[in-house]
């Protein structure tokens, strides 16, 4: 295996700040329709708006909540707390009055660092809502019994309610104190890479919101690897829809781009005008977005007119050029990761991005992250398995977690520090191949089939655009295996095409699968279907719902 790229500095946010500043000052760093930072202006608002976080009460391992959609607000604030040595908690925009009340009290959010409201959402009447004694109280630190943790809310813009502190974005290119200027220079020489930078909250595949606990260290070395590994540097310029509250627009996008001077680029809402505009005009050169997002973008009006010839990697797969990308989308290298592990911890390199994985490998999600290690196991018996066997993934390494908030460790690893990710696949020739999710294993007459094999075999099939494949209740077999599939409706002549017959997919797929695997029932659904969650991730739970009902239909008839 070959060595990690780490820093070649202390692998610390003030560290990271500072060696932007001196190595990259006048490069763009953060970019918006609207707005944009420098690596030296991020340095410098940041370390002013950390006086003001000094005076306010923030110090070393204070817990600060951050509520701002994407922009250059979320990446000052997170900068500002994380060089004072702050735990991180990002807050999701999207969340409901009830959602946001229970993650202030599991977070235990102590300073609240926030825009007053974004779209329909209205943050400050949803938190009189969940601490009815806010409406009668006065300034100063607050005493809540509904939020007993929560000392102050610290609002991006001016108040309108009493409770509230205000003006935290205005004047950040303004002279500190002296006093101030020592003691945040002295609180970010006392931070270590060891220390506590970042909660970022998962519901993972149980729908249980975690607190993953990260570290500085972890992070920044993290980002700098696979920035090396992607072959992103200082010329580099990474576009996201991705949330920032989570690890794919935050570690895997913005700190990537950071770590070599590149520039990160988002918008708070997307929108696939203003995106395909700001992709042209800021020559965008990599984008990171789900695959749903991409489609978007490429059936969007202004694509055919947009220049995009700037772009060069990543996955919006229809823009890139014949010398950037595989010649078969089907050999594209994946990658499989998840918050614990900050992102990624099997990837690729530049060169395979670009060529593809070989055609013996399809499917393949990229190699062991240098500096993380795997083992494949027996889920029931916790034994080795030989190489090309399927079982349950385990990772460790420099990229893991330092643990669930509010959890033991013991509840988190096992006691050789392995951490078992509930996710099924197997190591062949040092290619990593994903089969799915534990929980989401087909148990259909004693046998186990894993929902991605079926999927990725259908998606071989020219007519289907989309395959998702869940099992449902069956008195005597356990499961059924269930297709749904979504089909193209443009042929590749341009003309409208039928919807493929079921049957016959089923029988076509004999050809590459056993026949236990074949699905029972194979059912034609619309876009419009398809339950996607705000994490742009499919929610199998209710396309299992979705399968029963439409078997139970079929049956009917």
């Amino acid at each position: 295996m070959t060595e990690p790229t780490f820093p070649d500095y202390l692998p610390t946010v003030p560290h990271l700040l500072r060696t932007g500043r001196e190595r990259f000052g006048a490069n763009d760093c953060v970019v918006t329709p609207t707005d944009r930072l420098t690596f030296a202006e991020l340095d410098d608002h940041s370390r002013h708006l950390a006086g003001r976080l000094v005076a306010a009460g923030v110090g070393k391992s204070s817990r600060v909540g951050l509520l701002f959609p994407n922009g250059t607000s979320w990446v000052l604030s997170w900068a500002a707390a994380a060089r004072l040595g702050a735990v991180v908690i990002p807050v999701n925009t999207f969340y409901k009055t009830p959602e946001l009340g229970r993650f202030l009290h599991h977070a235990d959010v102590q300073y609240l660092l926030a825009v007053d409201s974004f779209i329909q959402h209205d943050y400050l009447e949803r938190l009189e809502t969940i601490a009815p004694e806010l409406a009668g109280h006065g300034p100063g630190p607050l005493h809540l019994p509904s939020l007993p943790q929560l000392r102050r809310v610290l609002l991006w813009g001016q108040p309108s309610r009493a409770w509230a502190d205000g003006g935290y974005g205005t004047g950040l290119d303004a002279s500190l104190p002296p006093s101030l200027a020592a003691t945040v220079d002295g609180t970010a020489d006392d931070v270590m890479p060891g220390d506590e930078m970042l909660v970022t909250y998962t519901s993972g595949s149980t729908g249980e919101p975690k607190g993953v606990v990260h570290s500085h260290g972890a992070l920044v070395r993290h980002a700098r690897n696979l920035a090396a590994l992607s072959g992103i540097d200082e010329s580099s310029r990474l576009w996201t829809p991705m949330p920032l509250c989570w690890v794919g627009g935050f570690a895997f996008t913005l700190l990537r781009g950071m770590s070599t001077g590149g520039c990160f680029l988002t918008q708070d809402v997307f929108d696939p005008a203003s995106a395909l505009r700001l992709i042209e005009a800021e020559r965008v050169t990599n984008v990171s977005a789900w695959p749903a997002v991409a489609k978007t973008l490429s059936e969007h009006p202004d694509y055919a007119s947009t220049d995009l010839t700037s772009v060069r990697g990543g996955s919006f797969y229809d823009a890139l050029p014949p010398d950037c990308r595989p010649p078969d989308p089907a050999l594209v290298v994946g990658s499989l990761g998840m918050s614990e592990t900050c992102g990624p911890h099997t990837f690729w390199t530049a060169g395979e991005e670009v060529t593809g994985t070989p055609e013996q490998y399809r499917g393949a999600f990229g190699h062991e992250v240098p500096g993380t290690e795997h083992r494949i196991v027996d889920p029931d018996s916790g034994a080795d398995l030989p190489e090309g066997q399927e079982g349950e993934v385990l990772v460790r390494g420099y990229s893991l977690m330092v643990g669930l908030y509010k959890q033991e460790r013991s509840q988190v690893f096992d006691a050789d520090g392995w951490y078992h990710t509930g996710d099924r696949g197997y190591f062949l020739d040092g290619w990593f191949f994903f089969t799915g999710r534990q929980s989401d294993l087909i148990k259909t007459s004693g046998s186990n089939v894993a929902p991605a094999e079926v999927e990725r075999s259908l998606l071989q099939l020219p007519e289907v655009k989309l395959a998702f494949v869940v099992g449902t209740p069956h008195v005597d077999r356990g499961e059924d295996v269930v297709a749904l599939i979504v089909p193209w409706r443009i042929g590749k002549a341009g003309a409208e095409v039928a919807p493929p017959d079921g049957d016959e997919l089923r029988e076509r797929l004999r050809q590459d699968l056993s026949s236990y695997k074949i699905p029972r029932h194979v059912f034609v659904i619309s876009d419009e279907e398809v339950p996607w969650l705000i994490s742009q991730k499919v929610d199998r739970r209710a396309l299992g719902v979705l399968a029963e009902k439409l078997a139970g239909a079929q049956l009917e008839t």
